[in-house]
């Protein structure tokens, strides 16, 4: 699911639980009791935070809080070369078929740049490997609708800054709990990579496609650039379009939950 405003929602205010937080020195980061549950890095705990790892960062991306009440946290665990480990915990309730937040793991393009040493963007014709490799483990605390998803973007052309609306939007859906759907409607059911996926189209301020895996897995190890093709033979998607940004990362709906990545990583060509 998306909305033209997913990326660019404003700065909230933090918890008032949090306002007590203290941090570490050197990066580590206390582990907090508040009343909406325990939440860890106070830092990443701010709607929107920025967590730097590498070529990656971690987004607490809280693009539709203002569709319920509740917060969002992120925090980073470890990292070897380009392989990294992170978290995050959320606690949502209202609106329960909208996204209130989804902290990612970045790579790439997201409403502009952080690092360049990322590899993109690769133009779809290229047929680049993107090979994305991911554990994580979902702890629910209280039912609610999440997914699990790889959020691609594209543009039609590679100098991408701030202000580029991309042209489409691709996920792929790992797990999902409750309710939670995708933006639009199902088309049809495609076989990549050794499982089935429920494909829906949908847009927003541009194309979403997303790709629903036919049951849940807590593991991957997918050439993303698979799905891309598969959407250039349906004519969804032009060969001279670029992928400019790879993402990873919970969309939640409602409840509370916990995330534990414990590994993750992408290498482009």
């Amino acid at each position: 699911m998306s909305s033209p405003g997913r990326h660019r929602a404003p700065r909230k205010r933090l918890l008032v639980a949090l306002l007590a937080a203290a941090t570490l020195g050197g990066g580590t980061f206390l582990a907090l009791d508040t009343t909406a549950g325990s939440a860890q890095a106070a830092d990443g705990c701010a709607p929107n935070a920025a967590t730097p790892m590498g070529k990656y960062w971690l987004n607490n991306n809280t693009w539709g809080a203002n569709t319920g009440s509740g917060w969002s946290c992120t925090w980073a665990t470890h990292q070897s070369g380009n392989t990294i480990g992170w978290g995050t915990h959320y606690d949502w309730t209202g609106a329960p078929e909208s996204v209130k937040s989804y902290a990612s793991s970045v790579l790439g393009w997201h409403w502009g740049w952080k690092s360049d040493a990322t590899g993109l963007p690769v133009r779809v014709s290229a047929k680049k490997p993107i090979r994305a490799k991911w554990s994580y483990q979902v702890k629910p605390a209280r039912p609610g609708a999440y997914n699990v998803a790889y959020d691609l973007w594209l543009h039609d052309r590679p100098d991408t800054d701030w202000q580029s609306r991309p042209k489409h939007e691709v996920m792929v859906w790992l797990a999902k709990g409750g309710d939670a759907a995708p933006l639009g409607t199902r088309q049809q059911r495609v076989k990549i990579a050794g499982a089935y996926w429920d494909l829906y189209v949908g847009r927003t301020g541009w194309n979403v496609y997303s790709f629903v895996r036919v049951g849940n897995t807590t593991t991957s190890d997918l050439q993303l650039d698979a799905f891309l093709q598969a959407l250039v033979r349906r004519g969804l998607v032009a060969p001279t379009d670029y992928v400019s940004g790879v993402e990873a990362g919970t969309e939640a709906f409602t409840g509370k939950a916990q995330l534990d990545t414990t590994a993750y990583s992408v290498d482009v060509g």
